[in-house]
């Protein structure tokens, strides 16, 4: 079968592979001139079954209520973006009520705890190095009720397989030494020896390599223009250069996929959330974390790669923007470093690398995959935060679909029709 992947970033290049390793003829198609080099290029590094909880919670719609229009807030609604956000945004409440929450964490925990041991086999398989880690990751709180509350969400996930322990104070700091210097303002943490770590952009760009050495056909600096159906069937999609034919298209393109699919008058309830991260050098530097960190009260995680240090974080509403604004930038360094004093003393915020992205986020948390609806047309998108996370279980479960298999995982929660 001839297959055409449509989005060249981590989602993207996973289905790609799982479908070149059913054997099938692979086509992916990309805008940009390389892989990873929107969403996937910078994010957070965290493969993390442990952070699976949707962003609509209660206390968080609150906290976005209170900081409209406030820049240096870790969740930022712009005014001007709340008229085009209407109806996505009533989904987004009601979603939160306590029973979709805990339900949608749960549908999120099954599918990355899946996608992990998938990421296990690939690196058994594949030569890979992508800066990976496999230490766990630490989830820090600075008060006794955030620690209650994550107890609740890690309950939660523990039933679909996510194993964690919980500290005091004093078992963070013997996990991380690099947060002794704030133990008295800890109120403890857990931790999740399963979780993982990596560049996300290395791993994308080198299994893409690998990926075209086995038969893949890579067409970057390609924009896809139109979608065209014959007899209700997608059968072939327009490019800047070209009209590609396939027997099957997966539509991988993270935050525009709403766009594209309105073509086919399929509804994707999907708004673009915007990150930002900085990349710090801290070779040479005293008190730098080991450790992946999240910084659950702050909205951050601090991730070390190699001699590097990715903090990332915040969720911005303010549609198809993708502006780098310094100011938003420094508020997540400050807000990363706050856990690292020595560090921070030593880090001039200037130099790092500043990235920000668009997160496809779906309105009510999980991803969306599988049929679309539209015969010839499969969905692999909506990950929002967790698309590092989710890459390879979900690229296997949307490879397995086309591939007239039935995924390892229930599809409970994950396909668009649990809209209907």
């Amino acid at each position: 079968m001839q297959v055409t992947v449509l989005g060249g970033g981590l989602v993207g290049v996973t289905t790609a592979w799982y479908l070149l390793d059913a054997g099938h003829e692979v086509t992916l198609v990309d805008r940009a001139t390389e892989l990873a080099a929107e969403a996937s290029h910078a994010n957070g590094a965290m493969l993390h079954a442990s952070h699976t909880e949707p962003w609509n919670t209660p206390r968080a719609i609150g906290q976005l209520l209170r900081w409209i229009g406030r820049e240096d807030s870790p969740l930022l609604l712009r005014p001007s973006e709340i008229p085009r956000m209407a109806r996505w945004g009533l989904g987004f409440l009601r979603y939160s009520q306590a029973h979709h929450h805990a339900r949608n964490t749960q549908v999120n925990a099954r599918l990355a705890t899946y996608s992990l041991r998938l990421m296990r086999e690939l690196e058994a398989q594949v030569p890979l190095d992508f800066t990976q880690s496999h230490e766990g990751i630490l989830k820090i709180f600075h008060t006794p009720e955030a620690l209650e509350t994550a107890k609740a969400d890690t309950a939660l996930m523990a039933e679909v397989g996510v194993r964690h322990e919980t500290l005091d104070a004093a078992g963070l700091v013997t996990r991380e030494p690099a947060l002794a210097d704030i133990r008295e303002s800890l109120s403890g943490g857990i931790f999740y020896p399963d979780d993982a770590s990596g560049d996300a952009r290395l791993f994308c760009q080198r299994l893409g390599q690998i990926a075209v050495q086995r038969g893949l056909e890579l067409r970057l600096g390609e924009t896809i223009q139109q979608l065209h159906c014959a007899r209700g069937r997608l059968t072939e999609v327009e490019t800047d250069r070209s009209r590609l034919k396939a027997d099957a298209f997966v539509l991988a393109t993270g935050a525009e996929a709403p766009q594209l699919a309105k073509q086919l008058g399929i509804r994707l309830p999907i708004r673009p959330v915007k990150g930002y991260s900085a990349t710090l050098d801290v070779s040479d530097l005293e008190g730098a974390p080991r450790l992946p960190i999240i910084d659950d009260g702050r909205k951050v995680v601090i991730t070390r790669l190699g001699d590097q240090l990715r903090i990332a974080g915040t969720a911005e509403f303010t549609g198809y923007d993708t502006t780098v604004r310094p100011r938003r930038v420094a508020a997540v360094i400050r807000q990363g470093l706050a856990n690292f004093p020595r560090l921070a003393a030593q880090i001039d915020p200037a130099e790092a690398d500043q990235w920000a992205c668009l997160r496809p986020m779906s309105m009510d948390g999980p991803p969306i995959l599988g049929e679309s609806g539209v015969p010839g047309c499969y969905l692999n998108t909506g990950a929002g935060h967790l698309g590092w996370t989710f890459a390879a279980g979900a690229g296997r479960v949307v490879a397995d679909l086309i591939d007239g298999k039935t995924p390892a995982i229930a599809l409970e929660g994950l396909t668009l029709g649990r809209y209907a």
